[in-house]
């Protein structure tokens, strides 16, 4: 695993400095990125606006949903709302039975989990699903952590940060579209190709076995919370879930390649764009305007890994997910590391819950497929 790591961190690297020679160079990616820059900014103001506590994941929101055309940016923006609603009240309506005790939660957070993974893997509307399910688990598991504080806070403050997130990302891309793209009509910036949508009507064993080892990491959260009290698991489910949302069409030969590859990519962005971040903090004294420019920098480098060669893609979304969730403060006027350095811990712990499970889900199936191949053919075992 440490010669895996070391390996792909050097091709990171390489790639990484390729990516900031081209960062300065006008064209459609710079574009783009000032369009994120611009939405996180409006997100951070809205989300302060109308009292989301969580202002980084509202940031993050206006990056995420942020694409070429409004038109694009809308759908994406109501697909996000409508997953977080759905996974809020989901969340709302368990509540009281699964947090009644670790273990009803652990089997909640297996089915909630394991169910919308499934779906955000291969249903036509996967971006709702992926909302759905890591609104589910955030909530949920936030109610975990504060037991004391009633379950609606939670819920709600998941829906008003990505409602100011989704709202700063539209006006920004309306404002771009009918006016810097039309004047400099570009092709769309996201350059990843868009993932084909799989008959949902047709069952996938593969992909279901994939969502139940996804599921089962993320019924080991409650028991990590009772022995190790670890803060802010909520992050810890989102990395499990996002790092096992990959293409059906990867799984094919086992998870455990495009999972591992996944996980390192993520772990590789996060610790880049926590550094980062950790930096501008301490640099900028919280001063507000160093942090708003340092914030920039940020994003706009993010954003052109994320543009750049498809083996850095995903790196670069968790280098900006990490950087966001470390720099941008749910309060300016106390703006301190420890709050984000929480979140950051939890990202990473996801990863130690996740590996160990990948694992042994990995050398069941080998070894299932070994005793397979093992048994004679039916009517020749006597020949």
């Amino acid at each position: 695993m440490l010669v895996f790591f070391a390996i792909h961190l050097s091709r990171i690297a390489r790639a990484f400095g390729n990516e900031m020679r081209s960062l300065p160079i006008p064209g459609p990616r710079m574009i783009d990125e000032a369009e994120c820059i611009c939405s996180v900014l409006l997100a951070i103001i809205l989300s302060h606006a109308i009292g989301a506590e969580n202002v980084g994941w509202a940031a993050f929101s206006g990056y995420m949903v942020m694409r070429s055309h409004v038109a694009e940016s809308f759908t994406r923006g109501v697909l996000r709302v409508i997953g977080t609603l759905a996974g809020a009240g989901l969340a709302l309506a368990a509540a009281p039975l699964l947090l009644k005790q670790p273990l009803l939660l652990s089997l909640g957070l297996l089915i909630g989990g394991g169910v919308t993974l499934y779906f955000a893997i291969v249903g036509r509307r996967a971006y709702a699903w992926l909302f759905t399910g890591l609104t589910f688990l955030m909530v949920l598991i936030e109610g975990m952590e504060h037991v004391r504080e009633p379950i609606l806070r939670f819920a709600s403050t998941r829906v008003l940060e990505v409602l100011a997130g989704t709202t700063a990302c539209v006006i920004v891309s309306a404002i771009s579209t009918w006016t810097v793209r039309r004047a400099l009509p570009n092709p769309d910036n996201n350059l990843r190709a868009k993932p084909v949508d799989l008959p949902t009507r047709q069952w996938h064993a593969t992909v279901a076995r994939h969502a139940l080892v996804g599921g089962i990491a993320l019924a080991l959260i409650p028991w990590a919370w009772q022995w190790l009290g670890i803060p802010s698991l909520s992050q810890s489910s989102i990395t499990i879930f996002a790092v096992m949302l990959v293409p059906a069409a990867s799984l094919a030969e086992g998870m455990l390649s495009p999972v591992s590859s996944r996980m390192m990519n993520r772990l590789v962005g996060c610790l880049a764009g926590g550094l980062l971040a950790s930096a501008i903090l301490l640099v900028s004294r919280h001063s507000p305007v160093v942090m708003t420019v340092g914030l920039a920098l940020g994003v706009m480098i993010g954003r052109h890994i994320e543009n750049g060669p498809p083996s850095m893609s995903y790196a670069g979304l968790q280098f900006t997910l990490a950087f966001l969730v470390v720099l941008v403060p749910d309060n300016y006027a106390n703006a301190v590391l420890e709050p984000g350095y929480d979140r950051l811990f939890g990202i990473l712990f996801g990863m130690v819950l996740l590996e160990p499970v990948v694992l042994i889900a990995h050398l069941i199936a080998r070894r299932s497929l070994k005793t397979n191949a093992d048994k004679p053919v039916a009517g020749l075992a006597d020949k």
